[in-house]
């Protein structure tokens, strides 16, 4: 559930979109100064105006995660960026991702390692940029 995302790679999407928000960290893995912890559980909150990067937990609630991802983004002035597992058979990249107007799918080359694990992930992984 907890994947915390390389500093490098973030650093690298940072560069190009200048993040105001991490929707879903934690006191020692946030990647910007404003964010989320669980215990604001950034599923209620309002993402209006921000720029926002989301790595969500990839447990059974990434769905509505996604779905959240997706709507917080149709608010002026909102970009959302989600770095997610490449599962492109599940309901919810259908439903929100794949095929969407203002989305936009990047596939990571490779297998990343996230901060404190031994070994590369065990499932690819994709950017996706809701607009």
């Amino acid at each position: 559930m907890d994947w915390e995302t390389p500093q490098d790679f973030f650093d690298e999407i940072d560069n190009e979109f200048h993040f105001t928000l991490d929707a879903c960290a934690n006191e020692t893995n946030h990647k910007c100064d404003k964010y989320f912890s669980e215990s604001d559980d950034g599923l209620k909150q309002n993402w209006g105006g921000q720029t926002v990067w989301c790595n969500p937990p990839y447990g059974r609630a990434i769905g509505n995660w996604v779905q959240k991802c997706s709507q917080e983004s149709k608010q002026e002035n909102t970009t959302v960026v989600m770095l997610i597992p490449a599962r492109t058979d599940t309901k919810y990249f259908h439903e929100y991702i794949y095929n969407k107007p203002n989305v936009e799918i990047r596939f990571i080359k490779g297998r990343l390692r996230f901060v404190g694990t031994a070994e590369n992930a065990p499932f690819p992984s994709m950017i996706v940029v809701f607009r």
